[in-house]
């Protein structure tokens, strides 16, 4: 059975560069950015299937990064604390892997910057929580902070549809991803997001100069 990994390839021929795997495109637009940071392309992106699917490749993604250098991003959600979820995950990670647990889902590493969060959503900062990664729901949150924007465009987009069933509404994906690419600083997200703080060191050790 053809593994569908990428093979090993010379790296003297190549700009800096990754690959990323990522639970959704959520996910990974945040990790595209993180990477764009450290000046690193990304040869190839993986997962946006769920965290099932994400964790039951995770053994073939951390053999490739043997050889390649890898950012997956896989959320805590409701597991009981990071440290149980990495020993359980990934207990041992490879050299050139960089493991980022999202404490406790990405939209609270996008909450984190509060200033651009407050500006994107057309609400006062004060609304925006300071501590991201102690909300039990960050995706409620940020819904529940679009229902209060003054732009129309905006609350259609993020705010689900009256008797939808959704837990969010037909522009979620596709209004943050914007967000992240155009708006979003991982550097301020960062000073209280301490799941964020890891990954991008982690990432400034296997990538930078």
């Amino acid at each position: 059975m053809r593994s569908n990994l990428p093979a090993s390839e010379p790296e003297r021929d190549l700009p800096r560069h990754c690959y990323l795997a990522a639970e959704g495109p959520l996910d990974q637009a945040v990790g595209r950015k993180l990477l764009k940071e450290v000046s690193t392309i990304v040869l190839a992106s993986y997962g946006g299937r769920g965290k099932d699917n994400l964790l039951e490749r995770l053994p073939g993604f951390n053999q490739a990064a043997q050889r390649q250098p890898w950012l997956v991003l896989v959320d805590l959600d409701r597991e009981d604390c990071a440290p149980s979820a990495r020993a359980e995950w990934l207990p041992e990670p490879a050299e050139r892997m960089c493991f980022g647990i999202v404490v406790p889902e990405v939209e609270a590493w996008l909450l984190g910057d509060r200033e651009a969060v407050a500006e994107f959503l057309g609400v006062e900062i004060h609304r925006v929580p300071s501590a991201p990664e102690s909300v039990q729901d960050p995706k409620a949150l940020l819904v529940s902070l679009a229902r209060l924007s003054k732009r129309r465009t905006l609350r259609d987009a993020l705010v689900p549809r009256a008797g939808s069933g959704r837990q969010v509404g037909p522009g979620y994906s596709g209004a943050l991803h914007e967000f992240v690419e155009k708006g979003w600083r991982p550097a301020f997200a960062a000073a209280s997001c301490a799941s964020l703080s890891r990954c991008r060191r982690r990432l400034a050790q296997l990538l930078s100069p």
